[in-house]
């Protein structure tokens, strides 16, 4: 691929996309990167394909064709149908932007992106959970950490935080109530409840730790008194799933979905439930409903004599 670093027109397009999507978009820094990539890659490929350089101005006359050619090199280069639709969404807003920043009307060319199928969460039992974070606090090099770990884990299952959730909290929330506020996806909060177990387990942390946690700084720091990298938190899970025998599907998001799937078989309502895990839409809480049918499913099938 071409030095995206280069002087380049259609690619200093794809760098004010990046600054939209961070500022105007308040998009993730991990999205940001991804989607212009993306549309670095996009780029590079026209120009490959047409046999000459892509101006700003030739990415508002492309055809069907030509993102039809680009979605069969991706997925001979070995892209699976969820990420090649991602791609081709990526490549959609990017194209959408060149359009409105030269001031034009965005007419984007039609083509279908790969159908992508729909997977369930694999949610893991409340022993298998619990087993994940207890093990990973007994694996750790120094008590502290072990304190930490344990504490992050319970806080992902107990309050159906994402990992970046987590690890973005302020240690200004201490001591700790029966609720905290996350700043969730988007830049936008919620307020999510804190189990006494995970309060016990995230004020054994706060006392062990060797490292001042104080103010703005973040409640959870690494070894070295930085803030934690999720990369940390899922070595340690894979660590302890190896030791404990258990799925790869149980990782740190899995127990995210576990915390949704249990409530729902509890009695929560899907509402409540979109509240407590920071969802925009509802759509995308009532899949729980399809994770709570399976496992029924599942039990009927092993326990029934005539199933």
């Amino acid at each position: 691929m071409t030095d995206p670093d280069a002087p380049h027109p259609a690619r200093d397009v794809a760098t004010r996309w990046g600054k939209h999507l961070a500022f105007d978009r308040r998009r993730s820094a991990h999205t940001v990167r991804a989607y212009v990539a993306t549309a670095h890659r996009f780029i590079a490929f026209l120009g490959e394909h047409r046999g000459e350089e892509i101006g700003r101005f030739a990415l508002l006359g492309l055809q069907a064709a030509d993102l039809r050619a680009f979605l069969a090199r991706r997925r001979a280069e070995g892209l699976g149908a969820a990420s090649a639709s991602r791609e081709m969404s990526a490549v959609r807003g990017f194209l959408t932007f060149a359009a409105e920043d030269s001031g034009n009307m965005p007419q984007l060319p039609r083509t279908r992106a790969p159908k992508r199928p729909r997977t369930l969460p694999r949610p893991a039992s409340p022993a298998d959970a619990v087993a994940l974070a207890e093990e990973a606090g007994e694996g750790a090099a120094e008590p502290w950490i072990g304190a930490r770990d344990l504490a992050v884990l319970l806080l992902l299952y107990g309050s159906g935080l994402r990992v970046s959730e987590a690890l973005g909290l302020k240690a200004s929330i201490l001591p700790l109530g029966q609720a905290i506020r996350v700043l969730g996806k988007r830049g936008k909060t919620r307020i999510v409840p804190v189990l006494p177990a995970v309060r016990e387990a995230i004020a054994a942390y706060v006392a062990g730790c060797p490292w001042p946690l104080a103010g703005e700084g973040p409640l959870f720091v690494g070894a070295k008194g930085g803030p934690l990298s999720a990369d940390v938190v899922r070595r340690a899970v894979r660590a302890a799933r190896a030791r404990l025998g258990l799925a790869d599907s149980l990782t740190p998001h899995a127990l995210r979905h576990s915390f949704a799937t249990h409530l729902l078989a509890r009695g929560a309502d899907l509402r409540s439930l979109q509240e407590l895990l920071g969802h925009a839409s509802l759509s995308s809480t009532q899949i729980y409903t399809e994770v709570d049918a399976a496992r029924l499913l599942d039990v009927y099938r092993h326990a029934h004599p005539r199933a």
